[in-house]
This record gives structure tokens, C-alpha cells and sequence, in this order.
């Protein structure tokens, strides 16, 4: 079955949830990454997390991007979100594999790190994006975003993200859930359902009894819920030769002719899928042309 998010109300519409089945979309991300375990549970946990926040907090065209920088040997992770589902992204060092930490799970805060911040940026069209960034608090990634959507957004959450990578570093399930407490709910409804989520399972371990992501928010609030959408999701990059045609062009003009002189040629390759475009000789000049003329005017 193909991924999707589940969007919902409940609490007399007090509450906002969402809750995510994103496995073919991670193990999308670990196939053209090659990531191993731990480098594929802290990039698929900012994914979820990435294509949550995107869904509840981004309206129209706006867009998403979020940069987890910690101090562990995963680097610098990076994804992109927008309104229509799809996310994309990338870590830094995607080759990381850590012993199980005390729990027997994955060690994602050992390939994150435990100091840094997170840095989520918000492109609403108006031509400056605004930046919000809070300090890592855990590296585990759920409760780093939990505290971001606290302490920039002022939006009392709870989000859970969650990974499960077989011995081979396929992905078996990936999902997440958002819960937003908003205007009118009370601090009754807030207790409550703090309880509820701290005896819920892992996400994944919930994923793979066989529980969709409906079943998972059934779970938390019974017949409080109301479903009011149901979306596709997926990893999806919109890169193209003519961007990166775009990219070349913005260099100085010696730049470009040391490309043609050097290497005969240029490769480009994005970072967030692995896709390689080839700029030949003739190209090269064609986008001198173009920056020779923008260095002029």
C-alpha cells in the first residue's frame, strides 16, 4: 500500500493530529543514499518529521526546510518539505552504523549527538524566510522537534518519529504522528493525552503489528477523532539539469571556462537524490555566454 497521512481533529476540535505511514518513502531515501542503520533512522526520523510539520504549519506554495546540526558522526542532516506531501533530504555522512544503545534500539541520538540545534526555515513567498532555531535536547530527534514546535513556534506538541531498519539497512516501516494542542483546549485535555502518548509503542512497532495510521490516533483518542483528510505522501526531488544549467550560469565566467579547460566538461550531482547531469564542452560555453552577460549588465 503506498504511503500516506492521516489529518484529523478531536477534543471539539481543540486538538490537531496527524499521524504518518512513511516506510516506502524512507527506504525511497535509503536506496539513493546507501545509508546504514543509524545514518537511515536519523534521516528517516527528520524526514517524518520534516513532512509532519510541513503538513500542519506550511499553506499554498510555501515551503519547508529544516537543518538538524549536531556533534555526532551522522553531520549535518538536511531536509525539504512543502503542502503537497512530498519531502526530500540528505545527512552528511550517510555510512554510520553504532552499536544498540541501552534500550536495544538504534542509537540515533549517538549518530546525531546530543548538542546542536535545529534550525527550520519557512519560505512563504514573500521574499525573506523566516528562521526558527532551538538547541537539541535529547538527539533522539521526536522530542528535539517537540521542544522546537514549544519554544519557536509556541505551539504546546507532541511528535513521534520512528524508524525500523532491518540487518541488511533496508527499511522495514518508518511513520510518525503530530499532535498540536490549540486555542480552547485545556490543560485537562493537555494531561490527558500526555499520558496516552507516553504508553504508546514505538511508532514502528505499531506500523508493523499491522496498525494503519488511523488505527494509531484511534488509539490515542478514541472516538474523540475525526478524520477530515486523507493524503499521499512520498520522496520526491525537483531537481533537473536546467537548475543546475541555472547554478553554473550564476558563477563568474572564469570559473566556468576552467570547467572546459580542466575537465572538459562538468558533472552536477544533487545532493538530496543522487541524480547526475552532464554538462558537455558546448554547454559549458553556452552558460558562459549567460554569465558573461549577467557580469556585464
Amino acid at each position: 500500500m503506498a504511503d500516506y497521512l492521516i489529518k484529523s481533529l478531536a477534543y471539539n476540535d481543540t486538538v490537531r493530529a496527524y499521524a504518518v505511514d512513511a516506510s516506502q518513502l524512507v527506504a525511497e531515501a535509503q536506496r539513493r543514499h546507501g545509508t546504514w542503520s543509524a545514518s537511515s533512522a536519523a534521516l528517516g526520523r527528520t524526514l517524518i518529521a520534516t513532512l509532519l510539520m510541513s503538513s500542519a504549519g506550511l499553506q499554498g506554495s510555501e515551503k519547508m526546510t529544516v537543518k538538524v546540526m549536531g556533534d555526532g558522526p551522522v553531520g549535518a542532516i538536511v531536509a525539504d518539505g512543502n503542502t503537497s506531501g512530498t519531502v526530500k533530504g540528505y545527512a552528511q555522512n550517510p555510512h554510520v552504523h553504532l552499536p544498540l544503545n541501552k534500550k536495544h534500539h538504534i542509537d540515533v541520538a549517538g549518530a546525531v549527538g546530543k548538542n546542536g540545534t535545529i534550525a527550520v526555515t519557512k519560505d512563504m513567498g514573500l521574499g525573506k524566510p523566516f528562521t526558527g532555531q532551538t538547541p537539541i535536547v535529547s538527539g533522539e530527534l521526536g522530542d528535539d522537534f517537540t521542544y522546537y514546535m514549544a519554544a519557536s513556534e509556541q505551539i504546546p506538541s507532541s511528535i513521534g518519529v520512528s524508524v525500523f531498519v532491518k540487518p541488511d539497512n533496508s527499511i522495514d516501516v518508518a511513520g510518525g504522528f503530530l499532535i498540536e494542542m490549540m486555542p480552547g483546549a485545556t490543560d485537562a485535555t493537555a494531561q490527558e493525552l500526555e499520558q496516552k502518548i507516553k504508553a504508546l509503542p514505538l511508532v514502528s512497532d505499531m506500523l508493523r503489528a499491522g496498525k494503519t495510521p488511523a488505527a494509531i490516533l484511534t488509539d490515542i483518542f478514541g472516538a474523540e477523532l475525526k478524520i477530515i483528510e486523507k493524503m499521499p505522501v512520498a520522496y520526491k526531488c525537483d531537481c533537473s539539469k536546467a537548475r543546475f544549467g541555472k547554478s553554473i550560469a550564476s558563477l563568474n565566467p572564469e570559473e566556468i571556462q576552467a570547467m572546459i579547460d580542466e575537465d572538459g566538461g562538468a558533472e552536477a550531482v544533487c545532493q538530496f537524490c543522487g541524480n547526475k547531469y552532464e554538462f558537455s564542452v558546448a554547454e559549458l560555453k553556452t552558460l558562459k555566454m549567460a554569465a558573461e552577460v549577467k557580469k556585464n549588465n
